[in-house]
């Protein structure tokens, strides 16, 4: 990591003539005279930057049983994803050097960038409590597919399990709801000294531990817990909830950055809100300012042409075959030396439909400020536009389901609003004076909401994520479909 951190350009440039090299007999290697490539201009100029849909063909034939079409060792494993809520699957590619090299070798340095940090840890000492979205892995045509989770615990070291709960058995189950019983079965009977897994789906199952053992907080069931390692969704909005359930100064919440694509970043100190990008996991980076995403200019640059405090769109190259591949997460550089980030939300959960530029990172600062000073909590949300009509101005249409109830949902409203134009100044030039936007309208979602939503789709469970933000009405308006109370705007 010293390495990396100290020369992160020349690690990044010869990691890149690497993967060329290795893939320079592949179908797509002498399609683009892989031999030929010496540097990263060449590269850039030669391979288009692309999106799943344009590569799914390739990836259909590799699925079907042909090899060396993208990489030439054996492509076996294939990670089945669907983004957020889309009906269409992805099957993500995953090889061996991606197992190893990539997702494995990440949590060797996740224990030891956290160790390094916490040096009286006793996090051995006791089991992790891991919560992953894993259903069944499914052969077809001599290649498996499943959950990304599924796979890496498929692969993993007998002696793995010994450290972690639940089993793989009860890991593996696919049917959510009994699966989540099962969790806690196993689970409260072992000594939990951490957790891992996305936070949304994580507080489901320990609220359903307090509720099943009656105990007012998590310290009382497993006393040796002292660090969340987290991932998924933004933090923002649920660490408030969880400091609730863990009620101890010293408790430590460690965020990291991985996708069935690959394992990106992860928090290098304590008590940090940025992710250290991690340069030597047989992944080239490129990254597209997003104030030229999807327009004529758009142009993607390499890792040392980046600036701090810009908005950018992340394009991956990688050890299972993926060139130039556009991931669909946009991110933020908060430092270059060493090169740390945020994720700022996804390329297609944006709202720009008035010029506002309302990102993810936005309205999760924005909720967390209004809920922290109205004593509330917020378990899941989603956000639509109201288009123009007429005369009408536009505005933000916001379906909203609490943990914890504001007093007043016209304050909530009003200060949420509020909030969003301190942190977004496009936001605050298109509201100033009501001119291009009206208020934004609050819909009070019934309990379990958005639970049901997903279970309607098939899509519980730990892998699965709420889209925060949409330029269409799309899934604003299944919810409110689905919405049995009638609740007002306000």
């Amino acid at each position: 990591m010293e390495l990396f951190m100290k020369y992160p350009h020349e690690v990044q440039e010869e990691l890149l003539l690497q993967l060329v090299k290795t893939a320079e007999g592949t179908v797509l290697g002498k399609q683009y005279d892989f031999a030929s490539v010496k540097s990263y201009a060449t590269f850039a100029s030669r391979l288009p930057i692309v999106t799943y849909e344009e590569i799914e063909p390739l990836i259909e034939q590799s699925r079907k049983g042909m090899q060396n079409i993208f990489w030439p060792s054996y492509i076996k494993w294939f990670a089945k994803s669907s983004g957020t809520t889309n009906a269409k699957s992805k099957f993500i590619p995953v090889s061996n050097e991606s197992l190893e090299g990539c997702h494995y070798k990440a949590g060797k340095d996740l224990l030891s960038l956290y160790l390094n940090n916490n040096e009286d840890s006793q996090l051995f000492v006791g089991k992790s409590l891991r919560l992953g979205g894993s259903k069944e892995l499914y052969q077809d045509n001599h290649t498996i597919f499943g959950d990304l989770s599924a796979i890496l615990i498929d692969n993993m070291p007998f002696w793995a399990e010994f450290s972690s709960t639940p089993s793989s058995k009860v890991s593996l189950m696919s049917n959510w709801e009994v699966k989540l019983d099962a969790i806690i079965q196993e689970s409260i009977q072992e000594n939990v000294t951490s957790l891992a897994g996305v936070p949304s789906w994580m507080l489901v199952l320990l609220q359903r531990v307090l509720e099943t053992t009656g105990k007012p907080h998590l310290l009382e069931i497993w006393p040796n817990t002292e660090v969340y390692f987290h991932g998924g969704v933004s933090f923002e909005p649920y660490k408030a909830q969880y400091q609730k359930l863990f009620p101890k100064s010293d408790f430590n919440y460690y965020e990291i950055y991985n996708a069935s694509e690959g394992f990106f970043a992860i928090q290098d100190l304590n008590d940090s809100s940025d992710l250290l990008l991690m340069l030597d996991y047989g992944i080239f980076y490129e990254f597209i300012p997003m104030d030229t995403f999807g327009t004529s200019n758009e142009k993607a640059i390499p890792l040392w042409e980046v600036e701090v405090g810009k908005n950018y769109a992340m394009v991956i190259t990688t050890n299972s075959g993926l060139w130039r591949y556009l991931i669909g997460d946009t991110v933020r550089f908060t430092s270059i030396h060493p090169y740390r980030i945020r994720v700022t939300g996804r390329t297609k959960h944006h709202i720009n439909v008035f010029g506002e530029e309302l990102m993810v990172e936005n309205t999760e600062a924005a909720l967390a400020k209004t809920c922290k000073k109205l004593n509330c909590s917020v378990k899941d949300y989603t956000v639509a536009p109201i288009f123009m009509e007429g005369k009408q101005k536009g505005a933000h249409e916001w379906v909203v389901e609490f943990n914890q109830t504001p007093e007043n949902y016209q304050e909530f409203s009003e200060l949420l609003d509020q909030h969003l134009q301190e942190v977004n100044s496009d936001y605050e030039a298109k509201r100033f004076n009501n001119m291009t936007l009206n208020p934004l309208q609050l819909r009070v979602a019934r309990t379990n909401l958005f639970y049901d939503w997903l279970k309607q789709k098939d899509k519980l469970g730990g892998q699965n994520k709420i889209p925060r933000l949409s330029n269409e009405r799309t899934y604003l308006e299944e919810l409110l479909k689905l919405q049995h109370e009638i609740s007002s705007f306000f």
